[in-house]
């Protein structure tokens, strides 16, 4: 029997190989290269009748930009703010810069700054979509890239970036209608195909679905990503066994596939296999030591293994991680309520449930807390609220299995 990919609790997985569909470097940055209008790299007439001459300081900041000289071309551009304070193309530089820096929360203030300046640079609206889905903020991003979308249909970055941030906030039928577009293009690309038939399995597009299940295995083959792919399925399923079959297959090919061990290490935790479970995200942690997932599921696996100090250490190096990391948070909170500190969990499940309203188990942990604070109908509540999540039966399965959510670092990962 064929395995179906996807159902409708099933996370987006796309892997870390090469996406090539979303700029590496803003457009105002390189104008010409971008399809840019020649507008976003020149400074605006008023600064041109400054003492200073902001013409040159521009192009100064182009080159060391271009060659990888951040803090001249910082220089360079403040030294065009200087001249005009409102040439909109030294902001998006400046922005620009930000992003290269990873300085996303500075990044954003600039480039709306740039924004505010000129309105019609596709260039700074893309670069803004593109720093919201790099905060996490997927819901912000798609004003901005649906914006740009509409000035340069043809924008296969803008395209795919908005498609990956309407599954991120489950507008699946319009993620397809942005996403099937790209088909000739990518319809040799497993990873856009794992990611619209997501989009089509949870909009109800039953024959879309069989189109792209059919391609996916066609032009998949047997390559280690197709067969990380399909183990990541067989998890999302329940199927354990399967899933590690096709994981250890995607390890033959290639060991250092990017979060390879990470999806073992899940696999090996499911089947009880301890030991090798700790053994795998280690190995993942040594691969991608700043990825907050794999100390999270160790903490998981040191929950399970009653491992108490070291299943909260685990959450707290996920913490360091991404502060954004609402399952350490939950794990976090469980050890608190197995302990007995109900204030100190109820901060923590509170920081869980505002970071991810529908976190599976958070309702029920939140509940037992406040029944430990004897606040009985704050807690019947949060228990009302936690059936309701559990209407359908692959709910209830998930619930009964609430730590086992299989993390997809490969789509908050990307693109580079």
């Amino acid at each position: 029997m064929r395995p179906r990919f996807l159902n409708c609790h099933t996370p987006a997985c796309l892997l870390a190989i090469s996406i090539p569909l979303v700029a590496a470097r803003p457009a105002c940055a390189r104008p010409a290269a971008e399809g840019v209008s020649e507008r976003h790299s020149r400074p605006s007439p008023a600064g041109a009748k400054q003492r200073m001459d902001p013409r040159s300081w521009f192009a100064r900041g182009q080159t060391a930009l271009q060659s990888g000289d951040l803090d001249a071309a910082e220089a360079a551009f403040r030294q065009v703010l200087a001249a005009d304070p409102r040439a909109g193309s030294a902001y998006a530089n400046l922005g620009v810069i930000a992003m290269r820096r990873k300085e996303w929360d500075h990044a954003i203030t600039l480039l709306q700054k740039a924004e505010k300046l000129e309105p019609n640079m596709a260039g700074i609206r893309l670069n803004i979509g593109l720093v919201e889905y790099r905060r996490g903020n997927y819901a912000a991003a798609i004003a901005p890239l649906a914006s740009v979308l509409r000035d340069q249909p043809d924008s296969q970055q803008a395209r795919y970036l908005l498609g990956l941030c309407q599954v991120f906030t489950k507008k699946f039928a319009q993620a397809v209608t942005v996403l099937e577009p790209l088909w000739p293009q990518k319809s040799d690309d497993v990873l856009y195909l794992y990611l619209i038939d997501i989009a089509a399995v949870e909009s109800g597009q039953k024959e879309l679905d069989e189109k792209i299940l059919s391609r996916m295995i066609a032009v998949g083959g047997g390559t280690p990503e197709f067969h990380l792919i399909m183990g990541k399925a067989f998890l999302n399923r329940y199927e354990v066994g399967e899933a590690k079959a096709e994981l250890e297959r995607a390890g033959e090919g290639n060991p250092d596939l990017p979060y390879l061990h990470l999806n073992l290490g899940i696999a090996y935790m499911r089947l009880g296999e301890n030991d090798r479970a700790e053994a795998e995200f280690r190995r993942d942690i040594a691969l991608e030591p700043d990825l907050a997932d794999n100390y999270e599921q160790l903490g998981v696996l040191y929950s399970r293994m009653q491992r108490d100090e070291d299943a909260e250490k685990s959450f707290r190096e996920a913490l360091n991680r991404d502060a954004k990391s609402a399952g350490a948070y939950l794990g976090l909170a469980k050890l608190c309520q197995k302990q007995n500190k109900p204030e100190r969990g109820l901060k923590m499940i509170d920081t869980a449930l505002r970071l991810s309203a529908d976190i599976h188990g958070g309702h029920f942990v939140r509940g037992r807390i406040l029944m430990q604070l004897g606040r009985q109908k704050e807690a019947r509540s949060e228990f009302a609220a936690a059936q309701k999540n559990m209407e359908g039966q692959l709910n209830k399965e998930r619930q009964s299995q609430e730590d086992d959510r299989v993390p997809n670092p490969e789509l908050t990962r990307q693109p580079q």
